[in-house]
Order: C-alpha cells, then structure tokens, then sequence
C-alpha cells in the first residue's frame, strides 16, 4: 500500500459512521489481498510519520480522545485541557514526532477487579500521549486491519462480540461440538517487545514510527510514585494496546487458517471447535507450540476441551434447543455478575430514595441487555425481571418502614383495610413481606414500569 493509498484509505476511515466501517474492512480487505498477490512490499510506508503528524489527523485524534473520556495520567491533564494545550504546541508536537525526539511519559497504574478474582492491571497514559497513540492507530489501523483474518472480532471497525457470538453459533451448528477455549496467562502483561516489533517491522518501514511505538512500549509504570521500568508487555489502557494484540495473535490466526480449523477468536479469547475431544487435544498442543513460539503462556486451569454449553465465550454459553440446534444464552457467570450488581443498587441500607434507586438500574440495565440481545432465553429475563421488582417492593417497605405508614400506603393504594391491617402485622423479613398479595396489588408490575425501571424481558 502506497503513502498516497494510505492516507487516503486513513481518510475514508474516519469519515464512515460506525455501522458502514465492516463493508469498508471487507473490501480493503479484498484490495489488499489483490495486492499481496503481485508481491510483499509496501512501497511508502517509509514515510508514514507525515500523515501521522498531519493537522487534520492531530485534530481527529483529538476529538477521538475526548470522545473517549478517561482519567488523566500522570501529569494531571485533563482531556477538557487537551484542544488548548494542542492550539498551543501543535507546532513543537509535530516538530518532535518528525525529529523522533518525542519521549512518552509513564503510565499511571490502575488496578480493577476481575470477575474471576484478583485484579487486572490497567496503565492509563497521559492525555498527549494518548493523542498520539490515537494518531499513530489512525495509519496503523488501514495498513493491518485489512488483512486480519475474517475469525478475528476484537476491536476492529464493523466488528463486535455480537459477531463474535454468531459465528461460533454457526460453527457449533456445522458440527463443532467441542471448543477448545484457550485463555492466555496475563497476555497484555506477557507481550514480548521484540517478536511484537518484528511483526510492526514486517509492514512498515519508517523507523520513526517503529521508533515511538517501541517508546510507548518501554514507558515506564507510575505505581505509588515509583516509576517501574517495563521490558515486556503492553499496559490496556492506551489506543495502540488492542491494535498491536491483534498484529501479534494475527500469526496464530493464519496458522489456525492454513490447518483448515474452525475458530473464532475476539482479542485474546481463542476458541477453536472441533467435533471430538481427540481432536481437541490435538490442537491444543499445536496451540501451546504456537503461543510459545510468541513467547505467550496458555493458562492451563482455565483453558479446557468440552462442551460449548460448558464453557463461557464474551459472556455468553449456549444451549442446544430442539434438533440440536445451539442457542446462546447469558452465561451463569454473567448471570451471577449481574445479580451481584442489582444487589449493590437495591440494597435497603444507603438512605437512597426509590428515585436514586432507579436512575442506578437505568444506567446499568439498558446496556446490559442491548449487550444480551443475542441469548435466546426470555424465560430467564422474564425469571429476572420478577426477581429485581420484588426487590424493589422490598426497598420500598423499607423505606416505609413503620406499621402505620405501611398500613396507611397500602390503603392509599387499593388495598382493602383488613388485608391491609394484617400485612402491615407481618414481621418476618422484608424480603419476604415482598411477596406478599398485597405489595403485588400495591406495587403492581405496571407500577415500576411508569416509574422508569426497565425490563429486560420483552
């Protein structure tokens, strides 16, 4: 692909609404597959640091970056600070990337917790660094992303887990009654620096470039004022992170693809399906050859061969319905992360008005079910649905409290005054108080619905 091609094709890129991006990436994909026909060179790519400084591309990346939120790095600078520091050193920001004397500064460490336990390391760049990351991923991402392979879901434009979700389903249809779910030990902690430079180097020419990202991935880590040097790995928490994990597990995805094996794989979650555990166990050690040769680490007690209704992929399972035919559903780890989550909300203890309590789960659900939009079990909404409306029914008598208000509340809402006498008398616990006849008639179904709280059931 030539300078000129690239720039173009970078342009085109940004300017398509997210939607339309996936029809772009197949004919680039398309183009690009034409090209590596007539031979493997990349004539331009020498020269790649102008279209990464150009002003229309700074500015993009900007805006980008906004639009992208996040905390500041270590500096302290705000992404509301960003477009007046940019006005104010666009120039010398320029002038460094093209002399090569940029120097990224540290990242700042951020630990979250992971839903299986322990906690995943996130290092979170400055705000001008992660401007030029995002500058650099806008060149990057028309070179590379085209010749990805058709299984691979992750973080590239027009793709998402849904699709990620869907193929699996086909493939499970077509006779893959056994995954082998591979999980790789700390991948982003793990990514070695030189074989990740190799496959930069394969493509691209300009050594400025090859230059800063080796920069950014030698950025020291910023942990309790201490500045922690780093020879491998690359820290999530930075735009080039997702991009160079799918150059470096591109070479697992093409030697899966010339063995003729069925797999999809979204960033570091691999599952390749096959029709026997025998054959399962076959391209598992082909799989920790491979990794290993990337100097990647397979997790062996969370890596299996079995049945893809054992195993959660991108937070769903499936099921096999009438016929055979696999069905995805939420996954019971999801499942229990979710009920852990509307626990927190509808807790009786905080002192939040029922209001508070319901702007939380309208945050929180709508998100969650426009993710689960593929599972093919309403029963199991609808089975939530009832469960999260009694645990609101019990915050509100919570809230009322006293045998006087609750009796007085019911009666204001319908209930007949010896029903009502008798369930304000009721003492044994909330929860179950909750379930009673005479909440269900107070605080109907209906009831929630006018008040905002959202079903997931449809």
């Amino acid at each position: 692909m030539s300078l000129e091609a690239a720039k173009r094709q970078m342009s085109k890129q940004l300017e398509l609404p997210l939607a339309a991006r996936g029809e772009a990436s197949r004919q680039q994909q398309s183009d690009e597959a034409n090209s590596a026909a007539s031979g493997p060179s990349h004539p331009g790519t020498d020269d790649l640091m102008k279209v990464v400084t150009e002003r229309s591309n700074l500015h993009r990346a900007m805006l980008r970056v906004r639009q992208n939120k996040g905390g500041p790095g270590v500096d302290g600078m705000t992404i509301d600070e960003l477009p007046k520091y940019l006005a104010q050193n666009e120039d010398r920001l320029r002038d460094q990337l093209l002399a090569g004397t940029y120097r990224p500064s540290p990242v700042r460490l951020c630990e979250i917790p992971k839903s299986g336990g322990g906690t995943r390391q996130l290092g979170i760049p400055t705000v001008v660094d992660r401007l030029v990351q995002q500058a650099l991923l806008h060149v990057l991402q028309p070179i590379f992303d085209p010749t990805f392979s058709d299984h691979s879901y992750g973080f590239r434009p027009g793709r998402s887990a849904h699709g990620a979700i869907r193929e699996a389903r086909q493939l499970i249809a077509d006779g893959g009654r056994v995954v082998v779910d591979v999980d790789l030990e700390k991948f982003f902690d793990r990514v070695n620096h030189d074989v990740l430079m190799g496959r930069l180097a394969r493509r691209i020419s300009d050594k400025r470039v090859l230059g800063l990202v080796r920069r950014f991935l030698e950025a020291g880590m910023m942990a309790n004022g201490v500045c922690i040097e780093r020879d491998r790995g690359t820290p999530q928490g930075g735009p080039l992170s997702p991009i160079l994990a799918n150059v470096l597990l591109d070479d697992i995805d093409k030697m899966l693809e010339r063995r003729g094996h069925k797999f999809v794989r979204y960033a570091d979650d691999l599952n390749v399906y096959v029709r026997s555990k025998r054959a399962g166990a076959r391209v598992f050690a082909l799989l920790q050859h491979a990794f290993g040769r990337l100097h990647l680490q397979i997790n062996i007690a969370k890596s299996a061969i079995a049945s893809p209704r054992d195993r959660k992929f991108l937070g769903y399972s499936f099921w096999f319905g009438p016929g055979g035919v696999p069905r995805p559903r939420v996954a019971p780890s999801s499942r229990a992360k979710l009920e852990d989550r509307i626990r927190e909300i509808t807790s009786r203890v905080g002192g939040r008005s029922m209001a508070q309590v319901v702007a939380q789960l309208r945050a929180y659900l709508p998100g969650w079910k426009a993710y689960f939009t593929l599972a093919e079990t309403q029963t199991v909404f609808a089975a939530l649905d009832k469960w999260i409306r009694r645990r609101l029914r019990a915050v509100q008598l919570h809230q009322w409290c006293r045998f006087g208000a609750v009796y007085r509340e019911l009666k204001k809402r319908g209930i007949e005054p010896r029903l009502a006498y008798r369930t304000a008398l009721y003492r044994r616990s909330w929860w179950a108080f909750a379930k009673s006849k005479a909440m269900s008639i107070a605080l109907p179904n209906e009831h929630f619905d006018r008040i905002g709280v959202p079903r997931l059931s449809t």
